[in-house]
């Protein structure tokens, strides 16, 4: 009787001790993440003098972020992604019209607050601010396009879950707002559009 209640006792302060560490793992200052990133925009636009409205196209990429932890609860994440988007021109005079594509490239700051009362997953929230660089465009059907860089705000909500030492698994949702003048064929036509994606991640990060 003496042995097992000696052997129930060891076990529970290795168990103790496990999570302690365990969660010591998880309480360095930096975390590095790798995401696989859906993106997907809610548009809306007005086009001159065509009139319709612009499509552009969801998109699937990878993306890498790195947070500071000021304290156990406030931290500042930067996300680096880049995303190609084929943007189509609907429902204008002259029916659907292929307005060719651009890359973004979206470098997003938050500040964000961390829930740490919880011992198996750690939620948090956040907003900061985007700005929105427009590169490699590509004309489709017109003759030429230029975007116009933008800032903008954003949201976020998302949750870490540990998993084995300083590594954890993450799940991310972000509203981002991107309004950008998308001037075509010299200035013949321009489009006003709101691109607004939601972005939703999944991935892995790495505190130390």
């Amino acid at each position: 009787m003496k042995r097992s209640k000696k052997m129930m006792l060891t076990t529970m302060v290795l168990l103790s001790t496990t999570a302690q560490l365990a969660h010591a793992a998880n309480d360095g200052k930096w975390m590095i993440r790798a995401r696989a990133l859906g993106v997907i925009p809610q548009e809306s636009s007005s086009i001159t003098p065509i009139g319709g409205k612009a499509k552009v196209d969801n998109s699937v990429v990878p993306e890498v972020d790195f947070s500071y932890f000021f304290t156990p609860n406030i931290a500042a994440e930067l996300i680096l992604a880049t995303t190609p988007h084929n943007v189509k021109a609907k429902g204008t005079g002259l029916g659907t019209v292929d307005v060719g594509s651009a890359w973004l490239l979206p470098p997003t700051l938050t500040l964000q607050y961390h829930f740490t009362q919880f011992q198996d997953f750690k939620p948090y929230v956040g907003a900061g601010i985007n700005y929105t660089i427009f590169y490699n465009e590509d004309s489709g059907a017109l003759s030429s396009v230029h975007y116009k860089n933008s800032f903008g705000g954003a949201l976020q909500m998302g949750v870490d879950i540990p998993v084995h030492d300083n590594w954890n698994l993450n799940l991310d949702v972000k509203k981002i707002w991107i309004d950008t003048t998308a001037n075509f064929n010299n200035g013949g036509v321009i489009a006003d559009v709101n691109i607004n994606p939601w972005v939703m991640g999944v991935g892995i990060g790495y505190r130390f």
